[in-house]
């Protein structure tokens, strides 16, 4: 790597612009920036006008994270400078960008730091950055987790990764970065409100293990539904007796938000007995739904649930054998105990994990086996031959209806395929057309039976825009 000290290196910018004069940057280019309050930071130029070179726009920083010129005093490009001859030499301390002249205004930078004496720049600081290509460059660093981070410089989170980074050095602080440190203060106070939290005696009457108050919900619960468990209760979401604010509360851990773990803290009471009720009304719905005389109505065997569901896909899907479900299916069913109660499970192919079904009866498990043999059938029927549907523009409850595909396969079947989406996401449905359809003399009568799979009101054709298409009537055999 270069041979130059970098706790040592000095950068001098002489050439600066004044946006004052309207002199600003070509579109996109990378700078060093002063602003009027002399704090210093970088950003890519995106003029308002690209036909008209003047002041009006704005330096990107980031994803949302931009400094409007008014902002900013004098500016620096970046992008011409490579630093890979200099900092060869191990005596350079100093380096200049142009000649230094009477009366230029120079801006020094140094106390450069590097990720290999694992130094890291806190949370959401603006940096300037020495790349290992001997590049300069500027970013905001995220951190990833403990002693790993990027630098993001554009939108749609494009950024600098560590191992391409030689040095870096935090330039002044801005509202981002000061927001990051009043929230690091929260978190520092927090964890030292909870380190000895305490418990109200009226919401914490039975102690701090939250099992006691499932078990005491489970009791009454039982009354009524007499399979009820813990299992069972937590299914819906799991309570848990967590330190707030330097005292313990029933709460529901919901992840961290931009770096702080937060809790849905319960506020429906303020007694130990009021949450126990509260637990009972919460999981009665989950509970309720597992009773295994109906979940299991069919016995503790998998196999009758899977014959089921392999008759009544095969009563339509007319190819399908069990060879098929080999060579094609992408999941192995069992019944298991998980966590102590008896479970349908699903495995996919190439894992070792098992995934539990939430299905509260035989019938709702059946259905979502029946779902993923119908998926491996249309796997193994190879398509033949495609018909585009033609249409103008089509709006689907707020969606642009992009593609309406029919397809014959292999064996002499039908399926289409429909998608639909806007400028930022979108969806596709693929579905077989029922023997029952073409049981039909017309192809009107078709259409009416097709559209009871396929609704109008969904996807945006409707019998009236089908029903006159020559080419698609004689691609379906009518």
């Amino acid at each position: 790597m270069f041979q130059c000290d970098y706790k040592d290196l000095v950068l001098a910018f002489n050439a600066f612009h004044d946006v004052k004069n309207g002199d600003m940057p070509e579109y996109g280019s990378f700078c060093l920036l002063e602003l009027k309050d002399g704090r210093l930071t970088g950003g890519s130029w995106y003029p308002k006008n690209y036909q008209k070179k003047n002041a009006d726009g704005q330096f990107i920083r980031g994803t949302a994270d931009t400094v409007p010129a008014e902002d900013v005093a004098k500016w620096h490009a970046l992008e011409r400078y490579d630093l890979s001859e200099c900092l060869q030499d191990e005596n350079i301390g100093r380096i200049n960008f142009k000649e230094e002249e009477e009366g230029d205004y120079t801006v020094e930078i140094g106390h450069f730091k590097s990720f290999a004496d694992r130094r890291y720049p806190k949370s959401e600081q603006y940096c300037l950055l020495v790349l290992k290509t001997g590049r300069l460059a500027v970013g905001r660093w995220d951190v990833l987790s403990r002693g790993k981070g990027t630098f993001i410089y554009a939108p749609a989170l494009a950024c600098y990764s560590m191992d391409k980074v030689w040095a870096w050095t935090a330039l002044g602080p801005d509202d981002i970065f000061e927001r990051e440190q009043e929230r690091e203060k929260e978190r520092n106070l927090e964890r030292k409100r909870n380190r000895n939290p305490v418990a109200d005696p009226e919401l914490l009457r039975y102690g701090t293990d939250i099992n006691v108050y499932y078990e005491k919900a489970l009791a009454k619960l039982r009354k009524k539904y007499p399979w009820a468990t813990v299992t069972q209760m937590r299914k819906p979401g799991v309570w848990e007796i967590v330190p707030k604010h330097g005292k313990y509360v029933f709460g529901q851990d919901e992840g961290t938000f931009f770096g702080d773990k937060t809790v849905r803290e319960w506020k429906d009471g303020s007694t130990a007995d009021e949450f126990i009720d509260f637990l009972c009304t919460y999981a009665e719905e989950s509970v309720k739904n597992s009773n295994p005389e109906v979940k299991f109505s069919l016995g503790m065997d998998i196999e009758p649930y899977l014959e089921k569901a392999y008759g009544i896909v095969k009563a339509e899907y007319r190819w399908l054998d069990k060879k098929v479900l080999k060579e094609h299916g992408n999941c192995k069913y069992a019944i298991k105990k998980v966590d102590g109660d008896w479970e349908f499970t699903e495995r996919y192919k190439g894992s070792t994990k098992d995934y539990v079904c939430e299905c509260s009866s035989a019938e709702s498990f059946i259905e979502q086996v029946a779902n993923n043999y119908r998926d491996a059938a249309l796997r193994a029927n190879p398509v033949v031959a495609l018909y585009e549907v033609p249409f103008g523009h089509v709006d689907a409850h707020g969606w642009n209806l992009e593609r309406y595909n029919f397809y014959k396969l292999k064996t002499g079947d039908y399926k289409v395929y429909v998608q639909a989406g806007d400028r930022t996401t979108g969806g596709s449905r693929e579905f077989f057309i029922t023997p029952n359809c073409f049981a039909a003399k017309t192809y009107s009568e078709f259409l009416d039976r097709y559209l009871e799979i396929v609704p109008g009101r969904s996807f945006g054709l409707y019998k009236e825009d089908l029903l006159p298409n020559e080419e698609l009537r004689k691609f379906l055999g009518y």
